[in-house]
């Protein structure tokens, strides 16, 4: 008779590898079904991952836009404004020219001395107006923009800690906080400080460009190009490589303990401000943004230059044109053209580019020293 025993010694081998077949099918089926949903999970993960860097990015895209329209239509126009009605403060043709015409129509009213005395200083004071408008239209021009790229850093820094909190949308301001539209506001602190000091050193630059220049002396768009690169170069090279900076910016200890490379203590807290303010005076001590300070000057002045339509005259003729031509430079930025040729300069766009990818922030800055 058959019995289950002579069943399991036939067959045990047999069972033993069914068994161990099943056994191991169920495990193989409970891990991949383990696995699967691992994989989901992260395929969910990501995907709500790649969603939420989208709405990021739409929305840093918008508030950056945003920022850049603050920039061209309030900043920038209100800053030029300021400059304009400076320059035509400080550096005021009118009482020489007045001076001039009064003592052509009464022969009597000026000595030859004084004559000789009024128009030496009209040729000083024109090409100084000429001169400071070329370099202080470039600058503003080139700050705001930097301005602009340095809050967009601070923007994607922002929103990538915080964009969870439904910080941007809810908040109504495109520039947020006070240290941001202070920072923003900064632009004017040529026009309402760095004027006086600016308006010197540009006058003893163009004083000593032009000492060998009589006003009997033939002139022309080529010799106007020449004098204009002469003085600004000049102006340039005095003093420290980057003393122009102060007329930008504050010369604030902070900012130069923290960018000058010294063992200065470096402070422990900044505000907002003091750390844009920061970033931006080391933006604007590079090698890179001198470039395109030079880039752009040439640009401004080879474009004036064609505008002249100047043919050989004597220098004291020449000199109305030239004061004619510096409102030109300050006129508002949507009608001003030496603006719009600086924003087209591929130079400066390769720069704001490199500038943007490559910002230093302040944590950076403060590290490196």
């Amino acid at each position: 008779m058959f019995s289950v025993r002579d069943f399991w010694r036939r067959h045990r081998r047999k069972i033993f590898i069914s068994v161990g077949v099943i056994g191991g099918g169920y495990c193989l089926y409970n891990l991949y079904g383990v696995h699967r949903q691992k994989l989901d999970g992260l395929e969910r993960e990501l995907q709500v991952q790649r969603e939420t860097e989208e709405r990021m990015k739409d929305q840093m895209q918008a508030h950056f836009v945003n920022i850049q329209r603050i920039s061209d239509t309030i900043t920038l126009p209100h800053s030029m404004h300021n400059l304009s009605c400076r320059i035509s403060e400080e550096l005021d043709l009118s009482h020489l020219l007045e001076r001039l015409m009064q003592g052509k129509g009464q022969p009597n009213a000026l000595t030859q001395s004084e004559k000789l005395d009024l128009w030496a200083r009209l040729k000083i004071l024109s090409f100084t107006r000429m001169a400071l408008s070329v370099w202080a239209t470039v600058m503003l021009s080139l700050y705001t923009k930097v301005q602009v790229n340095i809050l967009g850093r601070h923007l994607y820094i922002d929103t990538a800690r915080s964009f969870e909190s439904s910080y941007l949308t809810e908040s109504g301001d495109v520039v947020d906080g006070e240290g941001q539209q202070k920072f923003l506001g900064s632009v004017d602190f040529l026009s309402q400080h760095g004027m006086p000091a600016l308006i010197s050193d540009m006058e003893a630059a163009t004083k000593e460009v032009l000492k060998g220049k009589q006003l009997t002396s033939l002139f022309n768009n080529t010799a106007f190009q020449e004098t204009i690169t002469q003085i600004l170069n000049t102006f340039m090279s005095r003093g420290s490589p980057l003393f122009w900076v102060k007329y930008m910016i504050p010369e604030d200890d902070k900012l130069r303990s923290t960018t000058s490379g010294s063992n200065d203590v470096v402070p422990f807290y900044m505000t907002e401000f003091e750390q844009l303010m920061m970033e931006a005076n080391a933006v604007l001590s590079s090698a890179e943004f001198g470039s395109v300070i030079d880039i752009s000057l040439k640009a401004v002045v080879d474009t004036l230059a064609e505008q002249m339509g100047t043919t050989s005259v004597p220098l004291a003729r020449a000199l109305p044109q030239v004061a004619q031509m510096c409102p030109l430079l300050l006129e508002e930025p949507s009608k001003n053209q030496f603006i719009q040729i600086i924003n087209k300069i591929p130079e400066v766009e390769l720069f704001l580019t490199f500038l943007y990818a490559n910002m230093p922030n302040a944590e950076s800055i403060v590290q490196s020293d």
